[in-house]
């Protein structure tokens, strides 16, 4: 019988996407010895089944629709994108499902990487089997940190495995354009993807359960959003529910709550994401497997004080970036408790995730684009702030005409009248992902309304926004 191989470091991470690679850095860079297990690839869901890949393929999309609305332009670029070309730029960014260059990363910081299925086995174990089968015991002296990220949820269809429906992993990385798509779902990945494939030549059909597209922002980016898709050609039909679906000789045809019958070549349910601990060994340890994890502030899981869980397994703000500055954050807070530092715990310490709860961007990469940061106008009265939400047409600042002929949009800051403090804005129009930041700022800063008056927004940019909306907010 071969001995299996024992290993001991300071941390184990469990997972090597963007966040386990980030509580990896800061772990190292803290001095600790650090172990990362990876089942697939380094790099993870976010660089070859998401954010990367989506990103790509949306890129052309959106550059396309900004040529046509400007003179000069828009003659030059009436004709159909070219597919092939769309596809090999996005398989260039996914480093053609490679990871060699993300194993290097690991390297050069120090960090050792075991591929192979990791569980935990026990407090502070993590036991790795390898593609060979062959098994090794990752021991940790101060943490293991849970970063295995989430996975698409598919609903309880009768038969709908055999179906072979896309999840937003064949969404982004197909190697084909479907002549027919239905997209179930009306949230971030179910928009950006009947963005892509309508504008690749598709013909999109969208169903969205709810009443409107984007639930968690404000309703009129998802009602600005759904009138852009129509308007591409897309057929978009909210308050409809997906009862049945089945493939009969390679058509899908899904049956709707009304009777309907639509006809695709694929169907894409992007209809929400559960957590990847269904197998990861968390019965040894007392908590349920393919549970969400929850937390601290400090991305410690509750009830374990060697455990930690950063990124989507806890929930807090399914997002690469956030997950990323939580990993941050946990990486500080693991080599604090290692080397017996104060712990900075406190609201917007060093130590502490305050961002999840209070300063979440996030942009969705439409056409148009939909950016927000902080609190909708319903979340913050629900919370109990004592708020008020202004209002500005994006096409009366000048910078916005300049864009692009005919822009249509839209922007709302909600503001707390007590603190005098902005809790949240939202975005809605061509290029706004790029003014969320200052937004951001001004959220998670907790920036004054009387020195947000001070910070001058260069003109003529789609940036004056900020202007008219205090200005607004001033006049109310």
């Amino acid at each position: 019988m071969t001995e299996t191989e024992t290993n001991t470091y300071d941390v184990v991470v469990l997972g090597a996407g963007p966040v386990g690679e980030n509580v990896a850095d800061r772990t190292r860079a803290a001095g600790l010895t650090t172990a990362v297990v990876e089942s697939e690839l380094v790099g993870g869901e976010c660089s070859y089944w998401a954010c990367m890949p989506s990103k790509a393929l949306l890129r052309p999309v959106i550059a396309r629709a900004d040529a046509r609305r400007v003179p000069g332009l828009r003659q030059s670029v009436q004709g159909p994108l070219d597919a092939s070309a769309v596809l090999a730029h996005r398989d260039y960014y996914t480093s053609d499902w490679k990871d060699d260059g993300q194993v290097g990363w690991l390297d050069s910081i120090g960090a050792d990487l075991y591929r192979g299925h990791g569980r935990l086995t026990g407090p502070r174990e993590v036991t790795v089997t390898g593609p060979d089968g062959g098994e090794r015991v990752l021991t940790a002296r101060h943490a293991v940190a849970v970063c295995t990220g989430s996975r698409a949820a598919l609903p309880g269809l009768p038969g709908l495995d055999t179906v072979k429906p896309w999840t937003s992993r064949e969404a982004t990385s197909s190697k084909a354009v479907p002549g027919r798509l239905i997209v179930v779902g009306g949230g971030v990945v179910a928009t950006e993807m009947a963005t892509v494939w309508q504008a690749l030549g598709s013909r999109v059909t969208l169903l969205v359960r709810g009443k409107g597209l984007l639930p968690r922002m404000e309703p009129f980016a998802g009602e600005l959003i759904a009138e852009a898709l129509t308007e591409a050609g897309a057929d978009v039909r909210t308050g409809t529910s997906v009862e049945s679906v089945t493939r009969e000789n390679g058509t899908v045809i899904a049956v709707t709550d009304t009777g309907d019958r639509v006809e695709a070549d694929e169907i894409l349910f992007a209809t929400g994401r559960a957590p990847r601990t269904d197998d990861i060994g968390l019965a040894s340890i007392g908590l349920e497997p393919g549970s969400w994890l929850p937390v601290d502030d400090s991305l410690r899981v509750t009830g374990h004080d060697w455990l930690y869980a950063v990124g989507d397994v806890n929930h807090r703000a399914l997002l690469t970036h956030q997950g990323k500055y939580q990993a941050r954050i946990a990486g500080a807070a693991i080599a604090a408790r290692a080397t017996g530092e104060t712990l900075l715990a406190e609201p917007w310490g060093a130590h502490a995730a305050t961002a999840d709860h209070a300063a979440v961007p996030q942009v969705v990469f439409t056409d148009p684009e939909a950016a927000a940061v902080g609190l909708s106008l319903a979340e913050a009265e629900q919370a109990g702030h004592r708020v008020k939400a202004v209002d500005v047409d994006l096409s009366t600042v000048a910078g916005a005409g300049l864009y692009a002929d005919g822009y249509q949009g839209r922007a709302r800051m909600v503001v707390d009248v007590e603190e005098e403090i902005v809790r949240g804005v939202t975005l809605v129009g061509p290029g706004v992902g790029e003014l969320i930041h200052s937004a951001t700022i001004a959220v998670a800063g907790r920036v004054p309304i009387s020195r947000l008056w001070h910070a001058v927004p260069s003109y003529p940019t789609i940036s004056e926004v900020w202007l008219r909306l205090l200005e607004a907010y001033r006049d109310a």
